[in-house]
């Protein structure tokens, strides 16, 4: 068996063990040491996976990661996402769908100092859906808009899925937390504007909610959006205008968002505990992702699969956006199965080669992936954000959840067509501070 075959081989392994719902960093691991023992050797291989192991944890380039989830951690355990959500709700509430769109802005906001899907989904479950069935708002569209507006948890900085994209890749993580920024603001109208006509085309989904006048509007908003503002002014400022690194903004935004929860009294010692507690576990499964997938990739590179793919790609007798197609076409569909994370460790050494050889820019192609790998939390079977919705809204089925999440994924991909088209919408911020 040749490398080439070998390598092919290795990866169709990888995808049937992790449909039997073996632990995807496991799966890597095992056949990227075994790949790698058959082509060099068995001493080699457990070499490359000890280094690999020891020097993913050790990174000083990772830390970013576990400054970032804590950051999102202290937030959800602050509750500040309920005052966002009364912010937000106060200001657009007596618009059709208003409560919806209220949670579409507070899901984007939080997202701005979380950067979890998950963590969005479950803490909007618990803050927006009461709220929504108070005013006999549908139970599909309802929970589907928790579900899907938690998505732009990935897209607006910092996010942790464009940590893994820029450390899986070695493109600069400040440029794609930049790049993230329009796309995502692009998003959350889109998904507002989806959310807003169904309610404008059926009153009865989402009734419009009380008015309130301008002063509680204003007192609202100082009470709960000015702390996100400062947060993500210091986190992303900081890294637009070069006085930090990703890794120091990380340990800044983490020590603001504790200072906000503490100045609010807002988290006490268990809710302190906890989220330390949940970002070590969160932080050691994608030290350990990041470490597997290191093996896998340096095992595929001994195959030669990455540039074997991109030349055949770069061949192929049709437009280099059509090749792109058939990529996004492939992440959604493994999407509906395998984890994002796992997802963008898995496919990256094979199909980032490729977007690079057809011409496209790394760091606008790291958007694209990040918006298609989103789309697999709100997708059947696995559709992670809809069970963590369906979890805490106990009293909706999943199959009520999946059925309204459908214009939001119509949303996503008249969003990546858009950037297809207009790719400066993502590269102008980081082109900005290239200049």
């Amino acid at each position: 068996m040749s490398p080439f075959e070998l390598g092919i081989a290795a990866i169709l392994l990888v995808f049937v063990l992790i449909a039997a719902r073996m632990p995807v960093a496991f799966v890597m691991l095992v056949v990227g040491v075994g790949g790698y023992a058959y082509l060099i050797s068995l001493d080699a291989a457990l070499s490359i996976a000890s280094s690999s192991i020891y020097n993913t944890f050790a990174s000083y380039s990772l830390i970013v990661v576990p400054l970032f989830v804590w950051m999102g951690y202290i937030a959800y355990h602050a509750g500040i996402s309920r005052r966002i959500y009364d912010a937000t709700y106060k200001v657009v509430g007596r618009l059709p769908a208003g409560l919806a769109l209220a949670t579409i802005g507070a899901s984007t906001a939080f997202g701005a100092i979380c950067g979890s899907t998950t963590a969005t989904a479950a803490t909007m479950s618990a803050v927006a859906v009461p709220e929504m069935k108070r005013y006999r708002y549908d139970r599909s569209l309802a929970t589907s808009v928790v579900a899907s507006s938690a998505i732009l948890g990935v897209m607006i900085p910092p996010s942790v899925i464009f940590i893994i994209y820029g450390i899986a890749t070695g493109e600069s993580i400040a440029k794609l937390f930049l790049a993230g920024i329009i796309p995502g603001v692009l998003l959350m109208g889109l998904f507002m504007l989806v959310t807003w006509i169904r309610a404008v085309r059926n009153p009865d989904l989402a009734p419009a909610g009380p008015e309130v006048d301008l002063k509680g509007k204003i007192r609202a908003v100082a009470k709960g959006g000015v702390e996100v503002v400062i947060i993500f002014i210091v986190v992303i400022g900081g890294l637009f205008l070069g006085y930090f690194t990703p890794t120091e903004a990380g340990g800044v935004g983490a020590a603001a968002t504790l200072a906000v929860a503490i100045i609010r009294r807002q988290i006490n010692w268990t809710g302190f505990k906890n989220s330390l507690r949940d970002t070590i576990r969160i932080s050691a499964m994608i030290m350990f992702l990041v470490a597997a997938a290191t093996v896998f990739g340096r095992f595929l590179a001994v195959t030669n699969i990455p540039t074997t793919m991109a030349v055949w790609a770069g061949d192929l007798p049709i437009h280099p956006v059509a090749v792109l197609a058939i990529i996004l076409l492939i992440y959604l569909l493994l999407g509906c199965f395998i984890d994002a994370l796992a997802l963008i460790l898995l496919t990256i050494p094979i199909f980032y080669p490729v977007a690079v050889h057809l011409g496209f820019d790394p760091i606008w192609f790291g958007v694209i992936i990040v918006l298609v790998v989103g789309m697999g939390v709100i997708t059947p079977p696995v559709g992670a954000n809809v069970y963590v919705v369906a979890g805490i809204v106990k009293d909706t089925p999943v199959v009520t959840i999946f059925r309204g999440v459908w214009p939001y994924l119509l949303s996503i991909i008249l969003c990546i067509a858009i950037l297809t088209l207009f790719p400066q919408l993502a590269l102008f911020l980081p082109d900005l501070v290239q200049r």
